[in-house]
């Protein structure tokens, strides 16, 4: 594999059509190694002097945020230096030029802004439900397992199990444990053809590692911020909303709210992310586990509009429906508002409804003249009506293309969004896996 990707950097630099392997926009575990794997695969069994190039799709500087993708790199020997981001392959460049062909890994639809590179799609490899209305007209595998890198295994194993090495093994091996959850049948992630591909890898490269210790690194690589700065930490699972020109953002960081707040430079930090990303407020809800391994969530609610402020935590700290159980917690900044949060069961999904709610109550408060009462009930009613026409997963000023961090929306299939014993295949994130493992402590 590292041979292969070192001669990919080279093939750049040639005038010359090129066959690139594209993963999806969230870059994550599943979709970098499958777009790794399953590119090797083509290069090493075309006989024609063709050039397959695995393209990771996102920018460089954004791989950091990535911790388990960094981490299972450096595990597996692979330098980063040697892959190849969308920052440096211009696609359309090639696609206008008559020189490029596509091959989606992971996802099947294109964004808006790729809308033109569709017509070079040649196949599809992906293993979330299709969308007959946005797939590309091409060659279309589409199979619901639990990782694609199933997929790509099985291509590989199928077609030319001789060109498998340890270090191309190794990655598809973790890839799917790590997507199935260790393949833990009280999840229900994993299907049949995924526990099938991780014994076959397992019986043809006995020194891989024990399924429990790479699952245990990774998902311990995912939850790791420590080499982060604070803008990297804010924008690591980083969700936004909008109402008539004011925006949140709402990001989840795995640590102490204390240690958070402890950071050097903080609050100057806070108002450089705001600024660059034209937020009005900041909420970061932190989670980690305590010593007793008990499930603990905190809010950390930052704006420098003081009546914003005041309405964001009002509608907060007097929800019963649901009830936070917040209670204010030490903060050394006017600007900044701190809580513990006592229902641990109220995730950022949950705590979206109760923010529009707050923004309606703010703008309501602004059309009413002075001296007469705000009236909560009104706000709450018309949030409740809005939430009930949006539906249960979406919410009303909630725009991904609006969105300004460089991390896009996340395909249905990837490891960032849900439960994982929500309906169906499900998604899965370090921020749900916290929510269930805290649903379990509780009930032990």
């Amino acid at each position: 594999m590292e041979d292969y990707l070192q001669g990919c950097r080279a093939a750049l630099q040639e005038s010359r059509p090129l066959h690139v392997v594209l993963g999806n926009e969230a870059c994550d575990l599943d979709s970098m190694v499958s777009a790794l794997a399953l590119a090797f695969y083509l290069a090493k069994t075309t006989e024609a002097e063709e050039v397959f190039v695995p393209v990771l799709n996102i920018n460089r500087a954004e791989l950091p945020l990535r911790g388990d993708n960094v981490f299972f790199l450096q595990k597996i020997n692979i330098p980063e230096s040697l892959l190849i981001f969308r920052d440096e392959i211009d696609l359309h460049a090639l696609h206008q030029a008559g020189q490029l062909t596509l091959i989606l890994v992971d996802h099947h639809v294109l964004p808006k802004s790729d809308a033109a590179l569709e017509e070079a799609v040649v196949e599809v490899l992906d293993h979330r439900p299709i969308e007959q209305k946005h797939c590309p007209p091409c060659h279309v595998c589409v199979e619901l397992v639990g990782s694609c890198a199933t997929l790509v295994t099985e291509r590989i194993l199928q077609g030319a199990p001789e060109i498998l090495d340890g270090q191309t093994a190794a990655l598809l091996h973790g890839t799917i444990i790590l997507d199935c959850v260790n393949m833990d049948v009280k999840v229900g992630k994993a299907t049949p053809k995924d526990s099938k591909y991780v014994e076959k890898l397992e019986a043809l490269f006995p020194d891989l590692p024990k399924r429990n210790d790479i699952f245990d690194s990774l998902q311990k690589a995912k939850f790791d911020v420590s080499g982060l700065t604070t803008e990297q930490m804010l924008r690591k699972d980083q969700k936004t909303i909008f109402r008539q020109g004011t925006k949140v953002a709402i990001s989840a960081i795995y640590m102490d709210l204390e240690a958070f707040l402890q950071r050097s430079g903080l609050i100057a930090d806070l108002h450089a992310f705001c600024q660059a990303h034209s937020c009005d407020v900041l909420v970061t809800m932190t989670i980690f586990f305590n010593t007793h391994n008990e499930p603990v969530r905190q809010l950390a609610i930052f704006c420098p509009h003081a009546s914003l402020r005041m309405t964001i935590c009002g509608v907060l700290e007097r929800s019963h429906s649901p009830s936070l159980k917040l209670t204010p917690a030490p903060s050394a900044h006017p600007h900044l508002q701190a809580y513990l949060q006592g229902n641990t069961q109220i995730s950022r999904k949950k705590l979206l409804p109760l923010l529009q709610e707050a923004l309606s109550a703010y703008f309501e408060s602004m059309r009413i003249p002075s001296g007469q009462p705000e009236t909560e009930g009104v706000c709450r009613e018309q949030a409740d009506r809005e939430l009930d026409r949006a539906g249960n997963s979406l919410f009303p000023g909630l725009s991904q293309d609006e969105e300004e961090p460089p991390l896009p929306p996340t395909p249905m299939n990837s490891l960032v969004d849900e439960c994982p014993l929500d309906q169906g295949l499900p998604k899965l994130s370090a921020e749900a896996i916290f929510e269930k493992c805290s649903q379990i402590s509780q009930s032990q």
